[in-house]
């Protein structure tokens, strides 16, 4: 699998054109074009149309043309204080060494500041969620505001419904899917979590909450999103699945955990080469079985 950071720019720029020519005709691609979309996503989308391209996957662009002026509605309401006390405190945590979050008060914080308030205001029984942070961040770096905005709208009501309201029910539940999952990709890893008592939401909760944002490298976590927002949640399934296996799917790993502490602290520190980008869209495209990490 290529790196996008090592294609060279002949190819990239026949990559631009054909993704030009898919943003600019989206709705028949979409409707009778959807397989060649998934695999063009798989590969990677250009850096300089990805932005673009998540709010047209995601449906952003939709929900956006839906509701003309609502994010400026939302955007000039002084919002409940309870939450802008905690967005606000949140602020300064995203991606601090990234030169759009780096400045206290800087346009970035104060556009993160936006887009998260204004959510609040627009699902007022769900308020905000601190994963939320990071997602809104990630797509502050790709759109404006008002397209974040319908980003994160569409991350917290399609493609993770439930996962940022008070309860965390259903992050529990994907943990439960997660885990029976496991079972069938790496026996060893299921046993070793069921035997030392290990829930899922101990493990997976930022990971999946996230979508891998604050875990992955960069390159790494840019991919996954390319093919998150073209297939949905089962990517952050299938990525979860891959670095279990890779951490905790041989007796040879294991000897070193024998423990609670131990293997969360494991967990916790993932081997770079599990993570790395082609490794993963390699472990994760859905043609490649089976996975392969523990003779590597």
């Amino acid at each position: 699998v290529e790196r996008l950071d090592n294609i060279p720019p002949d190819v990239l720029r026949q990559r631009e054109a054909k993704w030009l020519d898919m943003l600019n005709s989206w709705d028949k691609w979409m409707a009778k074009k959807h397989k060649k979309v998934k695999l063009r996503c798989q590969k990677g989308i250009p850096p300089s149309l990805r932005g673009r391209a998540w709010l047209y996957l995601s449906g952003g662009k939709v929900k956006k043309e839906q509701n003309q002026g609502k994010f400026q509605e939302l955007d000039s309401q002084p919002g409940d204080p309870k939450w802008l006390d905690v967005i606000e405190k949140d602020l300064h945590r995203q991606f601090p060494f990234h030169e759009m979050f780096v400045a206290r008060g800087g346009h970035g914080q104060q556009d993160l500041f936006r887009v998260l308030k204004a959510y609040t205001l627009h699902r007022p029984e769900e308020g905000y969620c601190q994963a939320q942070a990071p997602i809104a961040a990630v797509l502050l770096m790709h759109m404006p505001a008002e397209d974040a905005f319908w980003g994160l709208v569409q991350i917290c009501e399609k493609y993770l419904p439930g996962y940022y309201s008070a309860g965390l029910e259903a992050i529990q539940l994907d943990g439960e899917i997660l885990f029976a999952l496991l079972k069938r990709v790496s026996p060893v890893a299921h046993r070793h979590l069921k035997k030392y008592k290990i829930d899922p939401i101990l493990y997976m909760t930022e990971w999946f909450m996230c979508a891998f944002s604050r875990t992955l490298p960069w390159v790494s976590v840019l991919r996954m999103w390319d093919m998150f927002f073209c297939e949905g949640v089962k990517i952050i399934f299938r990525v979860g699945l891959v670095l279990l296996k890779c951490m905790l799917g041989s007796q040879e790993k294991l000897k070193a955990c024998q423990g609670q502490y131990e293997t969360m602290e494991l967990l916790r520190s993932i081997e770079p080469r599990y993570m790395q980008e082609a490794f993963l869209v390699q472990e994760v495209s859905p043609t490649h079985t089976p996975m392969s990490c523990t003779s590597t």
